[in-house]
């Protein structure tokens, strides 16, 4: 009789290879296949090589999905500070860098090794380049069958990611097979992602590329599928427009056809006494002009652009009308412009929509029709803040599926 595995992990990224880590270490049986030659470059290539493995701050808060409250089980049985527990155990050195968010000093090979090590200790199997060809279900056992032969199984854990950087392998997979088995699939598009502009709301910021300041954005609707946001990011003017880690938050709750707002300011005021109304107001601004007002809290470049859009510049302050200083301030405190779209999944960090939580167990990550099948990671309707979080769902939610199987 040939051999049953206790579970086939589809998948040999960050959620695969953690799930069959500790699996294994559980005592299971664990077989990972993979249909590409090297495995890990997710990690390989994410925070600029150094891997961004965590957030001191992961929380339910931090996570998109049709069900907000699917993820609470998970993170609460494998929080991030277990996970940085790890990393320390195999020495590997990290630093924080903005809102907790923990990256290895040196580089994200070492996440991947220690995803190796930890498979080492579990004595799984890992099997690839091997494409698996169909899946089916035969009274109690799984029979996968790949280009190396077929395999049984106990469980099959899917966790073949999402679509975006598809020039490392990324594919549909694991939603192919969820609708294989008639699960709900929640659309899924790009998100943490740069958004594209058309040059007409830019002619104002030209010359500015390359200018980065921390701002306000807002994005969403309460109507709309995630809500609203608000985030505290460090905004990029590039030649097409706008970037940076607040248009990438931005970009996860953005909906088409709508604006994003920027505050200019709203950044300096956090965690300080400054006040947008007290720039405005200020007794000993009168004979200053417009620009040099405006850059006693803005770069320069960026002071000057808005005093000349409003036809301010070169104005005292006492020579502007109340009506002009309050669209001035209108201006900067809650500046819109509508994105023309994304710039898809070849520059997305992270998939949003996946299969629908509803068909799954929150605490197992198991099918609630097809016993025996999950579904963790990325491929998953749910979806981080950047910075960490992302990282942090897949050794989550590995972990929960890894005590079920």
């Amino acid at each position: 009789m040939s051999k049953i595995w206790d579970a086939v992990i589809i998948g040999g990224g960050a959620a695969g290879l953690f799930c069959a880590g500790v699996a294994g270490q559980l005592g299971k049986k664990v077989l990972v296949i993979d249909h590409a030659e090297v495995l890990g470059e997710k990690i390989r290539i994410s925070g600029g090589g150094r891997c961004n493995f965590t957030n001191l701050h992961s929380s339910p808060a931090h996570f998109l999905s049709r069900n907000p409250h699917f993820v609470k089980s998970a993170l609460a049985r494998y929080p991030s500070k277990e996970f940085i527990s790890l990393v320390q155990s195999y020495r590997i050195e990290y630093h924080e860098k903005h809102q907790g968010q923990l990256f290895c000093d040196e580089s994200a090979q070492q996440i991947i090794e220690m995803l190796f090590a930890e498979c080492v200790k579990g004595r799984v199997k890992i099997r690839n380049p091997v494409q698996v060809e169909s899946i089916h279900h035969d009274a109690d056992v799984w029979a996968l069958h790949t280009t190396a032969g077929v395999e049984k199984t106990q469980s099959v854990v899917m966790a073949t990611g999402g679509l975006p950087v598809p020039a490392i392998g990324a594919s549909a997979y694991s939603l192919d097979i969820a609708r294989q088995f008639e699960l709900n699939v929640i659309e899924p598009r790009p998100a943490l992602v740069p958004l594209s502009f058309t040059a007409e709301h830019f002619s104002h910021l030209n010359g500015l590329a390359g200018l980065s300041l921390p701002v306000r954005i807002s994005s969403g609707s309460k109507g709309s599928r995630y809500g609203a946001c608000r985030f505290q990011e460090d905004l990029l003017l590039t030649h097409k427009g706008l970037s940076g880690p607040a248009v990438l938050q931005a970009s996860s709750y953005w909906v088409e056809g709508e604006e994003i707002h920027i505050d200019w300011l709203g950044a300096i005021e956090v965690g300080s006494s400054f006040h947008c109304d007290d720039l405005f107001n200020h007794e000993d601004n009168r004979l200053k002009l417009t620009e040099t007002i405006l850059a006693s809290v803005l770069p320069q470049r960026l002071a000057k652009a808005f005093a000349e859009q409003k036809n301010l510049l070169g104005r005292k302050w006492a020579e502007v009308s109340k009506k002009d200083r309050l669209a001035l301030k209108e201006l900067i405190t809650n500046w819109s412009v509508k994105p023309a779209g994304t710039l898809g999944w070849k520059k997305a960090e992270v998939m949003l929509g996946g299969v629908d939580t509803k068909e799954l167990d929150g605490q197992t990550m198991m099918s609630r029709k097809h016993p025996g099948l999950y579904f963790i990671g990325e491929c998953v309707d749910v979806t981080g803040h950047l910075g960490g979080h992302n990282f942090q769902w897949a050794w989550s939610s590995g972990f929960a599926c890894a005590q079920a199987l």
